[in-house]
């Protein structure tokens, strides 16, 4: 059987019930997995919940959706806690903040939910998946696999594999991306991957343009739009990621990979004034209920 002939697995397990998590667990019920959303409240579990059912929602609106939602969602259990992982559960994929130690956490005790034969991911963007696979006890199960937003449009993973990982392992994950219509790219660890790498460098060099008076947010990203058919301009990007969440990225990689990847002041100042892109209304561009004005 070919990578992209292999199913998706029976049952997944998808820690974190956000705007990713909830992408993540939308596509995997389409595909037609059981699925285990995980999150740490009763509460934040059910808007994890309406969450995946406003993304089936507008699925179906837009005709994406074979059936009705209520066909996915029968397929779908709420738990609030990590131990509540099935222990036949065969993939895990985490998809909490960006914090090494929450991450550790959530991994190490997804670990002793399940099986050993159980694959654990991580949907960390900038994070070592080396660090997060030296916490394991079985790190040849583990290696990252970084979705995008929005989920169910986006057609890539960004395969992490660290030095530990098994290629059996690797081999079952782009068979599993296969499954759910997307396409992979595998990449070994290193700082920022590929894609967040290239992507925020590109990014904080608009930001930089901006705060020189180049040009305008709006001419910049229809610059990279209609000049280089990017999907989106970089300025949009960035407030669709959050600018709280770019600058969080760029100082982990200058960190990393050195004052190239420095935020701008310009970021920094638009984040301490609340200006975090679409989520807050307004970042590089003015939002108006998640629709660039």
């Amino acid at each position: 059987m070919s990578s992209t002939e292999q199913p998706v697995p029976g049952t997944v397990a998808v820690v974190g019930g956000g705007t990713m998590g909830a992408g993540i667990v939308q596509q995997f019920l389409t595909a037609g997995a059981r699925v285990v959303l995980v999150e740490v409240s009763e509460e934040a579990a059910a808007a994890g919940r309406e969450r995946v059912v406003a993304g089936l929602g507008k699925a179906r609106d837009r005709g994406k959706l074979e059936g009705v939602p209520e066909d996915y969602l029968a397929a779908l259990t709420v738990v609030a806690s990590v131990g509540q992982i099935p222990a036949g559960a065969e993939l895990v994929v985490e998809a909490v903040p960006e914090r090494p130690e929450l991450k550790i956490a959530v991994l190490t005790a997804a670990e002793a939910a399940v099986g050993e034969g159980a694959v654990l991911a991580s949907n960390t963007s900038s994070l070592s998946v080396t660090d997060l696979a030296a916490a394991l006890e079985r790190p040849a199960r583990f290696l990252g696999t970084h979705f995008f937003n929005p989920v169910p449009a986006s057609k890539l993973v960004e395969v992490v594999t660290a030095p530990e990982t098994d290629p059996v392992v690797l081999e079952s994950v782009r068979g599993w991306v296969g499954a759910l219509g997307k396409t992979e790219v595998v990449v070994r660890d290193a700082p920022g991957f590929a894609t967040s790498r290239l992507g925020v460098a590109l990014g904080l060099e608009a930001i930089r343009m901006v705060e020189e008076g180049v040009a305008s947010p709006a001419d910049i990203d229809t610059a990279m739009e209609l000049g280089y058919r990017h999907p989106m301009g970089p300025l949009a990007l960035t407030d669709l990621v959050g600018l709280d969440v770019r600058m969080a990225i760029a100082e982990h990689l200058a960190g990393q990979l050195g004052d190239r990847f420095a935020p701008p002041e310009l970021l920094r100042r638009k984040v301490a004034e609340g200006e975090l892109g679409r989520k807050s209304g307004q970042g590089f561009h003015e939002w108006d209920r998640g629709v660039r004005a």
